[in-house]
């Protein structure tokens, strides 16, 4: 059987091309529940409907389609017989018996048969009466049955209830058929014109758009008025229904007219950028792909790009969204990930490279030669995080880059010095506007590999302020442990940094945070000595400005004796960068004359240096003999090298004992100088010196230069020795130097800053050196050629250091204690 659905009711069977009229409405004047004349209770031909509900007093057309219902209407219909009209509990039953039957249904009288154009037929049935059927007595060839007329309970004519509740259910279907718009034209012109009551009401239940157990729920009520109640609340149901469809559809409507605007628009831009030469954020979409696809990362990586990729394909190329996704996009596919440069194994070449560009340095050099010699030996090893510090200008920049070079890695540097925004180092968060990432993923970006030489400078002079804390970020990025899941708040993914070698760069580590020191292995760069400066001057700073100033080789030669006296008089530094400054005004001038085509010297002498750099800027010390008692020469160090230090003490009568210190001293010298009195006064009898002398003589000690600040530890056996020389009048040791601190007990403490001393001890024609014991392991690190010429003594004790300092032999006209 084939089921042809109209718009509202399943038709009984009938051909394809049925053709569905419109329902007929007819009132029947009075009481719909009328009598029946010539029907029987027995034996009444019974018409199965499939989904149709017939009510007393409605008209309805029925499409009939099987053949026993046909011959049914055609014999009833030329014997003017009314039929028994029930509802199946089953639509798709096509041979119904008892059980598949409502038992309540309509009289109904057939009105008229129409053969429609596609040859189906349609009868217009009009309902009369309720009935129960009792049971089925025939079944061909069409259903009889015996039924029984039911009564319907009418209100009284006066019920007010009854009346606002018709009133109501009008008012119902008014706003129901309003919302519905034009199709509802016919039912609201046929409830204008009915005036019965219970007519209404059935008319109602047979055409709301219940489903066929509800209809038949209605007509199995014998009260109208209760039938009204029902059929309010039906109504009620359906209004919201209807309220809550319409403004599914009117929001349905707008987003789909705002749809189609935008689509159209789109569409008129494709087409332009079509006759253009093709659409641009294809293209950008197409190289994001091309370039996705030859990347190295991992599976959970690639993951996260699809997803970002269809949200950039879902956006307007003209929303602000666009580029900020595109961007975002372009970050993660020019990441080097997993991309490596290969490392240069050749420890010769790594080692031939640093001497190249380095002189000297030779701690840091041994340590990345080593660092390289395990990672050739195993492969991969977790790159150190290293830190030089030590003063200005003594190369540590610049021996990232010569590092660099001698791995064969790519170069990245950032300064840091100033920086307190926690989000130069993590990135910004891609919400904000403008956001971009961190220094350290800009600089693998710049770099293009995954394990460069990373320069970390001025890590010392990082701010701090509001916006966070740079240094501790920098904790998670500098940690060994850690840095292989460096998280950028741009990216949102984690990155490795464990292959990169990071090389951080300080002047004073005091202002750098403990957690932060422990994550770094610490190099000192204590500065360069005189004779290391003159071979940088001759080898690197002079072929430099030879090409700054357009000059070559041959043009002007600096010779070593010329250099040193540069680096003596003319600088006062621990690295080289004023000795820069002093070439390039050397070369300046020579470049002058040689563009005036003057004369000039072609190698420079000591005695040209006045005419080039002008009159000696700095004088050093020099040794001034043993002729007076008190004077002892002592060893200091200074940022800009190691000095030689004069220490003098001078006895004057007084009443009462007074010590007087002068030279712009500091704490520490101040307590040395206490101590070294307090000793003195404690070995008298040792020193074959009279205690009631301390009552009568004064003892002032001076250090000279007072306009210069001095401080530490080192002058202690200074200050005894010269004490002890002037309350004994014995001369000092010639061309004798002495460092190294003193305890009350005389113990002589180690020192630091060993070499730069014993290179100014050299210079000032020293020849004979006291220091502790355990200084011994310094001078060992010492190259040969620094220290030819110098003998040392060893020391554990105060006395040992007067025995060898104090000369029997007294000074010229002493004093008379």
């Amino acid at each position: 059987m084939k089921k042809i659905f109209s718009d509202n009711n399943l038709l009984d069977d009938a051909n394809d091309n049925a053709t569905t009229i419109m329902p007929i409405f007819a009132e029947v004047e009075g009481n719909p529940d009328i009598e029946c004349p010539g029907v029987a209770e027995v034996d009444l031909p019974i018409l199965p409907l499939r989904n149709m509900v017939m009510y007393p007093g409605v008209a309805l057309p029925v499409s009939v389609g099987r053949a026993k219902s046909l011959q049914l209407i055609k014999e009833a219909y030329a014997q003017k017989q009314y039929i028994g009209v029930t509802c199946q509990k089953d639509m798709y039953v096509d041979e119904p018996e008892y059980k598949d039957l409502y038992e309540i249904g309509t009289i109904a009288e057939i009105v008229k048969i129409l053969e429609m154009p596609d040859g189906s037929t349609t009868v217009i049935l009009q309902g009369k009466r309720r009935f129960h059927l009792d049971n089925l007595t025939t079944f061909t060839p069409y259903l009889r049955g015996n039924i029984s007329l039911l009564e319907e309970k009418m209100p009284k004519s006066n019920d007010k209830e009854f009346e606002a509740l018709i009133s109501a259910i009008k008012d119902m279907t008014f706003n129901i058929l309003k919302t519905l718009g034009e199709p509802s034209r016919e039912l609201m012109f046929a409830l204008r014109n009915i005036e019965n009551s219970h007519y209404l009401i059935n008319f109602l239940c047979s055409n709301i758009p219940l489903n066929t157990q509800q209809k038949q729920d209605l007509l199995n009520i014998d009260s109208v008025k209760q039938r009204a109640f029902s059929l309010y609340t039906a109504l009620s149901k359906e209004a919201q229904l209807i309220e809550i469809k319409a403004s599914i559809q009117s929001r349905t409507r707008e987003d789909l007219n705002q749809q189609q605007r935008e689509h159209f628009l789109q569409q008129q831009i494709k087409t332009i950028q079509d006759e253009l030469g093709g659409s641009v954020q294809e293209q950008d979409i197409q190289e994001l792909k091309e370039k996705a696809s030859k990347k190295k990362w991992d599976a959970s990586v690639a993951a996260i790009f699809e997803k970002e990729l269809r949200k950039l394909e879902r956006l307007y190329p003209q929303s602000p969204d666009f580029s900020v996704q595109y961007n975002y996009l372009e970050t993660l596919t020019d990441l080097p990930w997993n991309e490596f440069t290969k490392d240069n194994f050749n420890l010769k070449h790594a080692q031939k490279q640093l001497d190249k560009d380095h002189y000297g340095l030779e701690k840091v050099k041994d340590r990345i030669l080593e660092h390289l010699a395990v990672l050739k030996l195993r492969g991969d090893l977790k790159s150190p995080i290293i830190c030089l510090y030590g003063p200005p200008g003594v190369g540590k920049t610049s021996l990232g880059k010569s590092i660099a070079e001698a791995l064969k890695r790519k170069y990245v540097r950032i300064s840091l010095g100033g920086l307190h925004d926690e989000a130069e180092i993590r990135g910004h968060r891609r919400t904000y506007i403008g956001a971009m990432p961190g220094r350290i993923i800009q600089g693998l970006l710049k770099a293009g590999s995954s394990n460069p030489v990373f320069v970390l400078d001025e890590i010392d002079k990082i701010g701090n302020d509001f916006k966070g804390d740079p240094a501790s970020a920098l904790l998670e990025v500098l940690d060994p442990e850690q840095n292989n899941a460096f998280h950028d708040n741009y990216l949102d993914i984690d990155y490795d940094l464990s292959n990169i070698l990071f090389i951080a760069t300080a002047n004073n580590l005091n202002t750098i945070s403990q957690p932060l020191l422990d994550r770094m292995e610490l190099i000192d760069i204590t500065g360069y000595i005189l004779e290391e400066k003159v071979e940088i001057g001759r080898r690197h700073l002079v072929p430099k400005q030879l090409e700054n100033h357009g000059l070559v080789k041959g043009d002007v030669d600096i010779p070593k004796k010329t250099m040193e006296v540069i680096v003596d008089s003319y600088t006062r530094e621990s690295g080289v960068r004023e000795l820069d400054k002093k070439i390039a005004k050397i070369m300046r001038k020579i470049a002058r004359k040689k563009a005036l085509e003057e004369e000039y010297p072609h190698t420079i002498t000591v005695n040209d240096l006045h005419e080039y750099l002008g009159i000696k800027e700095y004088s050093r010390d020099k040794y001034e003999g043993n002729e007076y008692a008190g004077v002892v020469t002592g060893l200091a160090w200074t940022a800009v090298g190691g000095e030689i230090l004069f220490v003098e003490s001078s006895l004057s009568k007084s009443k009462g004992e007074k010590l007087t210190l002068t030279g712009n001293l500091g704490d520490v010298m101040k307590e040395s100088a206490i101590i070294a009195m307090q000793y003195i006064k404690a070995h008298a009898e040792m020193l074959n010196i009279s205690d009631d002398v301390f009552d009568k003589w004064n003892v002032h000690i001076h250090v000279p230069e007072g306009a210069i600040p001095k401080d530490g530890p080192s002058a202690g056996i200074t200050m005894v020795t010269s004490i002890a020389s002037s309350f004994t009048q014995r001369k000092v040791r010639p061309n004798l130097a002495m460092t190294g601190e003193i305890t009350l007990r005389g113990r002589v403490l180690p020192v630091g800053g060993i070499k730069e001393k014993i290179l100014a001890a050299k210079r000032a024609n020293i020849k004979d050196i006291i220091l502790s014991e355990e200084n011994k392991k310094d001078i060992d690190e010492i190259k040969e050629n620094y220290i030819k010429g110098l003998t040392f003594h060893y020391v554990r004790n105060i006395k040992e250091v007067l025995d060898f300092a104090l000369l029997n032999e007294k000074v010229e006209h002493p004093i008379q204690l």
